[in-house]
């Protein structure tokens, strides 16, 4: 997870998941891969649990706005919630 104004840096977040290379799910792939629409993705309560990495500037914030899983629809939780909701990770994943 990034914020809104910044840019995911894929050599970075497949150097820290321990991947040699990492790539966005292809929009068509989307809704059967997490059970989200493009625009309500959520790191919370997909199908499937993937790992989860947020970026380091979460912890700046008192608490961070997550799609809660519709388009539209937020959640506001800490980012230290979050970690533990989805067992998350925190790492220098942007540009």
């Amino acid at each position: 997870m990034v914020p809104g104004d910044e840019e995911l840096d894929l050599k970075k977040l497949a150097k820290i998941s321990q991947n040699k290379k990492v790539e966005m799910l292809h929009l068509k792939d989307l809704e059967k891969t997490t059970g989200y629409i493009r625009g309500g993705c959520s790191p919370i309560g997909m199908k499937k649990n993937f790992p989860t990495y947020i970026d380091l500037s979460a912890q700046d914030f008192d608490t961070i706005l997550v799609s809660a899983g519709k388009r539209g629809v937020q959640i506001e939780l800490a980012p230290e919630d979050l970690i533990s909701v989805v067992a998350g990770t925190m790492a220098d994943i942007t540009v």
